[in-house]
């Protein structure tokens, strides 16, 4: 392993690789859903397909991150990272280039596969070659820097829809692979699990997939074609019964995608507990968010993505110091805390209605917003990998991806039927306005409970814990999972 500095011309190439690489899978996540209203009148589709259109891509990221982060570790991360880079590269354009909303629905899931090689590996890279003292503040530095691209992703996406055209918000995305390409062939070190060995559980790829495509299916076209419809009964069953195959055979597998074992680290399933849970509510809130300010208070493109830009701000100053306050004082206070922050910001958003002001309705819990943020995002994926040892380090971040991916596909299935918005709410004000302050309402419940489960369960300490001999390693058999990394927040409606 490296031991870079943070200071060096080495590890700000290392940092702006990383962040390049997974910013565009933050822009393209924040960027989608300010051009979603657009999108949709444009091609002429429902509610619905909007959904499929953020799902889509966020599908086959959550399916095949675990599969990317153990290429990483197996056969260099830069390498798939490279790779990732490129297919991501490629299917933009696709998406760039789509006739109608079926095909544009493909190319976004073809777009998940390359963030699923490039996210994991933007931050193993980090965690593998950076000096222990500094791995807390690039971390810290990288969410923060990540968060600007993630936001920044909003104001031109709008700007793009204004004045050009929305498919240029995936052309954008080709010439800044480039650069990330040049720059990781030049400066970013190769680093790889020197024991991972064996085949790769490609069953184990496929059945994750079957289970998070059939159950999200399911749950976004039962409120349109009712829950007794034979298609969603049947896509339902199939997305549990491929679950249930899914977990026979990670415990059975000799070299598994996802070794079971790794959650006997408690540090470890908390953190991804917290991770699920947080992560659940930025992934429903910020898919309608956008999408509120546009169809309910009147704002531009433009606009609404602007309104999101103090969070940028906001996670680029403090980010790396709550990483710095995590390293001093331990995680459970920031993890905690961080989460009863974004509820409150959560409940502010209730003001936003028709004709709202940006300065009185919603720069206040944008402020809040960003806060919370802050403070709880690099310390939650801090803790995820650090609570694994070192040359687990591509799994862990896979892992913690997953979870954090599965959780985003599932609330923007869920979230919008239980706060009534089906069919054509997006063009109804009076509807999506009353289901947005549901949406708001549950997503604040739940962000308490985060905070309060990471009170419970998150230890003061980074010292990963004690391998036991029965404990498999990254590609070892079982005896029996940002950012994103758990992804930038913005990421998680990717």
């Amino acid at each position: 392993m490296s031991e870079i500095r943070m200071k060096t011309a080495a590890g700000r190439w290392i940092l702006l690789a990383t962040v390049l690489g997974s910013g565009i899978a933050g822009i393209d996540a924040t960027v989608v859903n300010v051009a979603l209203p657009t999108i949709g009148a444009e091609l002429g589709t429902d509610f619905a397909a909007l959904q499929w259109i953020v799902t889509g891509y966020t599908l086959t990221l959550a399916s095949f991150i675990l599969l990317g982060g153990s290429l990483g570790d197996r056969f260099g991360r830069r390498r798939i990272f490279v790779v990732g880079v490129i297919w991501f590269a490629v299917a933009s354009l696709l998406c760039g280039l789509a006739p109608d909303a079926g095909l544009l629905i493909a190319a976004r899931a073809l777009q998940g596969v390359g963030g699923a090689l490039l996210t994991p590996g933007s931050l193993a890279i980090i965690q593998a070659s950076f000096s222990g003292e500094d791995r807390a503040r690039a971390i810290g530095a990288w969410s923060g820097l990540g968060g600007v691209a993630t936001a920044i992703g909003p104001f031109l996406g709008g700007w793009l829809v204004e004045s050009v055209s929305w498919r240029w918000i995936f052309l954008i995305n080709v010439p800044i692979a480039a650069a990330v390409v040049w720059i990781a062939a030049r400066h970013v070190p190769e680093t790889r699990d020197a024991d991972a060995s064996g085949g790769l559980d490609a069953a184990g790829a496929v059945l994750g997939a079957l289970a998070l495509a059939g159950t999200t299916y399911a749950l976004i076209e039962a409120p349109a074609q009712g829950a007794g419809a034979p298609a969603v009964l049947g896509s339902g069953v199939l997305g549990l019964v491929a679950a249930a195959a899914f977990l026979v055979v990670e415990w059975h597998a000799e070299h598994p995608m996802l070794p079971l074992r790794i959650f006997a680290n408690r540090q470890f399933s908390a953190a991804n507990a917290v991770t699920f849970l947080i992560y659940a509510v930025f992934g429903g809130i910020f898919f309608l968010l956008v999408v509120h300010l546009q169809v309910v208070a009147g704002f531009s493109p433009v606009a609404s993505g602007t309104a999101m830009l103090p969070i940028t701000a906001l996670m680029l100053v403090l980010s790396p110091r709550a990483g710095e306050l995590s390293s001093r004082i331990g995680p459970r206070i920031p993890m905690a805390v961080g989460p009863l922050v974004c509820a409150v910001a959560l409940v502010l958003m209730l003001r936003i209605g028709p004709g709202a002001s940006y300065l009185v309705d919603v720069l206040p819990p944008v402020l809040v917003l960003g806060l919370g943020l802050s403070l709880l995002v690099a310390p939650l994926t801090s803790t995820a990998l650090s609570a694994v040892p070192e040359r687990q380090a591509g799994l862990a971040s896979g892992v913690n991806n997953a979870v954090a991916r599965a959780a985003g596909l599932i609330a923007i299935a869920v979230l919008p039927a239980a706060a009534g918005l089906t069919g054509d709410a997006y063009s109804n004000p009076a509807v999506f306005e009353a289901g947005f302050d549901t949406a708001c309402i549950i997503g604040a419940v739940v962000l308490v409970a985060g905070g309060v489960l990471a009170a419970l369960t998150i230890r003061n300490t980074h010292t990963p814990e004690t391998e036991h001999p029965s404990h498999c390693a990254v590609d070892g058999p079982p005896a029996a999972p940002a950012a994103l990394h758990t992804g930038h927040p913005g990421g998680s409606g990717s």
